[in-house]
């Protein structure tokens, strides 16, 4: 007779800096853009949970905000965050960008996973960018002589390049456990807050310098009274009237192009239509205001 596998589960925290690709990482394995994903630093700003469940196991992956300087409260609650996040889970995912050379922010990063003493998997990201495989060498002969990590798996989280190989390595490090969740449930966050990440996915890939690190959008009015249609009235959060004007476009022709694009991922998630309201609030220096903070539902 052979023995069955114990059924394990257990939180995964995927940390790394900014732009290392755990955002895209995480809405392939959930199958859902529960994640905003840009190529701008910090379109992470919550720490979201998306829930891989198999036969075998159940992996509750915990996206955090990339490690970075923190300056505003805004970077301050993002940072806490993350230590929070390295404190509570069984597992580390350091992820890695392989395509770009080590800097000191790596390896703060990597102090932080030394410093937490928790079972961690290296993941060097961004594959498919190496033209030449053989400098992956020298990356991970750099970080297996800083730490005892349990492996060092090269992926492409954009291509899924062998993203299996990368769970299948998660789920032996985890505990034998219970589900923590439901079979059916993909992450932790109210659908209030997915909407308003799938805005600012749309106002991150249509707006330049300064502008993503000013803005935020808040879900104000959820209205599925009517059963073929969920109204959505989403507020957009910046600190200047000059940059009211630039969400807005000319003649309103930007935040009409936000709100189409944003619609079409939102009625994907929910599967039915939506109406959906954008408008421009300009509060100054949102980014240091504790109710604010705590409206846009990043807590400290």
């Amino acid at each position: 007779m052979i023995d069955e596998k114990p059924y394990r589960s257990g939180y995964v925290a995927l940390l790394g800096r900014p732009n290392a690709g755990k955002s895209t990482l995480l809405n392939h394995l959930v199958g859902e853009r529960i994640a905003a994903v840009s190529n701008k630093p910090q379109t992470t700003r919550h720490k979201i949970q998306g829930i891989v469940t198999s036969d075998d196991g159940q992996i509750v992956f915990v996206d955090t905000p990339g490690v970075h300087k923190p300056g505003y409260l805004l970077n301050r609650r993002m940072m806490a965050s993350v230590h929070d996040a390295i404190l509570s889970v069984d597992l580390i995912l350091l992820m890695r960008d392989a395509a770009v050379s080590t800097g000191n922010g790596d390896k703060f990063v990597l102090n932080l996973v030394k410093q937490s003493e928790k079972p961690a998997i290296l993941v060097l990201n961004k594959t498919d960018k190496l033209r030449e495989k053989g400098k992956l060498l020298p990356l991970i002969e750099f970080y297996s002589g800083e730490y005892d990590f349990k492996e060092i798996i090269p992926i492409s989280a954009l291509k899924g390049d062998a993203i299996d190989v990368l769970l299948e390595e998660i789920a032996k490090n985890l505990p034998v456990n219970e589900p923590i969740f439901a079979d059916d449930e993909m992450t932790d966050q109210p659908l209030r807050i997915l909407v308003a990440e799938m805005v600012r996915e749309k106002i991150l890939e249509s707006t330049t310098e300064e502008l993503p690190y000013v803005t935020a959008v808040v879900t104000e009015k959820f209205d599925e009274s009517n059963p073929k249609m969920t109204k959505i009235y989403c507020a957009i959060y910046v600190e200047r009237d000059s940059q009211k004007r630039i969400i807005i476009g000319k003649q309103g022709s930007r935040i009409k192009d936000i709100g189409i694009k944003a619609r079409k991922d939102i009625e994907h998630l929910m599967d039915k239509k939506i109406y959906l309201q954008l408008f421009v609030k300009v509060v100054k220096d949102w980014r240091n205001q504790e109710r604010q903070l705590n409206e846009i539902g990043i807590s400290g």
